[in-house]
């Protein structure tokens, strides 16, 4: 039971007889004299006299009363349920005589519940919200004063003293203008009940913290994709907004059709992108959409495209190894998911086909067409669009190796004390495996060695892969170092006192040496007859290139027979 008491005890004199001083026998009191209930709780009240033999007595009050105890002198009685303020009046008789004396009793109800409310919660830039705080149940009016806070700073107090407020709700309602600083501050409401004036204490209740929150959308997304999209292909279609607040809150919500798409998101400053990555399963007319959300604010935007189906050309060669000389067909077609037909093109043919027919070319192969790319070429129209697609395959032609000039000379120069190596690169598919050798000798090709007057001989070289096998003899000829001062000093003072016959002379000599030196050397490794007609001998483990049985001039390619 809560109950505010004030200890002043009033006093009435009636007069138990006639004459003035009779009155002033026997007193009359109440406790408490004064009192603050809350609302639908108990009061105990005493009423009580001087009377030494007292008559009559009680309380006379509209309110539910219990007495509870009682005296020669006083009574007790529990007002209970107290809801409206009330008068209850005291009484007792003395020698016939009656007094009474009055009780005030103010109900009171203390802010228990402070409720706030932000209309909208989220607002648009430069828009107008609303900010209402009530208090239900709260009593005495005129003891209450509402204040709205803003974070910190007191926005906004009212007060209910006045006879005309008394009588109205507990409620304090403004509008504001939203500012982007506005956003996320915190919005309440205090309020403080105060009986101190009638001697009570003060109360105080606070709402629960709103928070505001400000966005700026303004603009439509936009979208960024191609007009054109293949099935199965990856596309990237992209979302833009532009001037919105705050961007890192923006939700976006992707589809082609249907089919729900996984955007990644970036920002800078007040402009969102989107970006998503799509794979069209079905072709026709569809529909890119980008759907973006701010609080309690959404825009769509729609994008048409064109899903259409074009794989690549289907090229077809025979025979991807064929023999040289061989005669292979070669076909380009458009797939059959490739709608409308293509336009096709193939590489070397001599005609275009009809449209819907494929091309195709009748090739017999060369060793010059090893290695040979050959391109189909499709092409349609999408939607007023030009579209090409290409296939291209390598053609790989087997033939037997070769040791052309170009590749391994037959004649190689080489001066002494450098360090030099053997040039001998054969043709041939599949690659040729090649070995030189002298006098049984195998001489290494990858390793350089110092030139001395030893290396001049007559080398034979040797091709070979699953088709067959070809050799050829290669000469060095090691030349002496003329390239030091003293040497280059004595040959010029030697040339200069040799005659012009004398240096043909020295030349011819120099040249019969050389052949003499080749001779002597191939007389261990292999024997060179140029411009006449040679058999292809058949020494185990060695072959011309050329097949066995066969007559071939040994100009470019000479006879060579390994010695045993």
């Amino acid at each position: 039971m809560e109950v505010l008491l004030f200890g002043v005890w009033g006093l009435l004199a009636l007069i138990p007889c006639p004459g003035e001083a009779a009155e002033e026998l026997f007193e009359v009191s109440v406790w408490p004299d004064q009192a603050f209930v809350k609302y639908g709780q108990s009061l105990m009240v005493n009423c009580s006299t001087t009377c030494p033999d007292p008559g009559p007595g009680g309380i006379e009050t509209l309110l539910k009363r219990t007495q509870v105890g009682k005296g020669p002198q006083w009574k007790e009685f529990l007002l209970e349920d107290v809801t409206q303020n009330s008068i209850v009046q005291c009484f007792f008789s003395c020698t016939g005589i009656q007094k009474d004396i009055s009780l005030g009793i103010t109900v009171y109800q203390p802010p228990e519940q402070v409720i706030m409310e932000l209309q909208p919660a989220w607002v648009a830039v430069d828009e107008a919200f609303i900010v209402t705080c009530h208090v239900p149940s709260v009593t005495p009016l005129e003891g209450l004063t509402l204040t709205l806070l803003q974070n910190d700073q007191e926005l906004h107090k009212k007060n209910f003293r006045s006879l005309s407020a008394a009588s109205q709700r507990a409620e304090i309602t403004i509008n504001v203008k939203a500012q982007m600083e506005d956003d996320r501050c915190n919005f309440s409401c205090r309020a403080e009940l105060d009986l101190s004036s009638r001697g009570g204490g003060l109360f105080r209740n606070s709402s629960a913290i709103k928070v505001l929150r400000i966005f700026e959308f303004s603009q439509s997304p936009q979208i960024w994709v191609s007009s054109l999209l293949e099935v199965g292909m990856a596309e990237t279609v992209s979302c833009e907004v532009a001037r919105v607040f705050p961007a890192e809150e923006v939700v976006v919500h992707m589809f082609l059709g249907d089919q729900q798409l996984d955007p990644f998101l970036s920002w800078e400053g007040d402009t969102v992108w989107a970006n998503a990555t799509v794979r069209a399963t079905e072709t026709g007319d569809q529909e890119v959409s980008c759907l973006v959300s701010l609080g309690p604010v959404e825009q769509k935007t729609r994008e048409p495209v064109h899903v259409y189906s074009f794989p690549p050309p289907v090229l077809e060669i025979e025979e991807l190894y064929p023999l040289a000389g061989t005669e292979i067909n070669i076909t380009c077609s458009g797939h059959v998911l490739t709608f409308p037909s293509p336009t096709l093109r193939l590489q070397g043919a001599p005609d275009l086909p009809l449209p819907g027919e494929p091309a195709w070319l009748l090739l017999t192969t060369r060793e010059e067409d090893d290695g040979r790319n050959f391109s189909c070429e499709a092409s349609v129209e999408v939607q007023g669009q030009r579209l090409s697609k290409s296939t291209v395959i390598q053609l790989h032609v087997l033939y037997k190796p070769r040791l052309e000039e170009s590749g391994c000379p037959g004649n190689q120069t080489w001066l002494e004390g450098m360090e030099q190596r053997l040039t001998c690169v054969p043709k041939g598919n599949p690659t040729p495996v090649l070995m030189c050798t002298w006098n049984g000798t195998i001489f290494d090709l990858e390793v350089p060695e110092k030139a001395t007057q030893n290396h001049s001989r007559t080398y034979c070289c040797t091709a070979t892969n699953q088709l067959g096998s070809v050799s050829k003899d290669i000469v060095v000829i090691v030349q002496g170092d003329y390239s030091s001062p003293a040497a280059s000093h004595s040959n010029a003072r030697s040339e200069r006192k040799l005659p012009y016959r004398q240096k043909e002379k020295n030349k011819e000599e120099a040249s019969q040496f050389a052949v003499q030196q080749a001779e002597k050397y191939s007389a261990h490794n292999c024997y060179v007859e140029p411009d006449i007609w040679l058999t292809a001998t058949s020494t185990p483990g060695v072959s011309s290139g050329r097949e066995e049985g066969v007559e071939e001039k040994g100009r470019d390619s000479p006879l060579c027979s390994v010695v045993p």
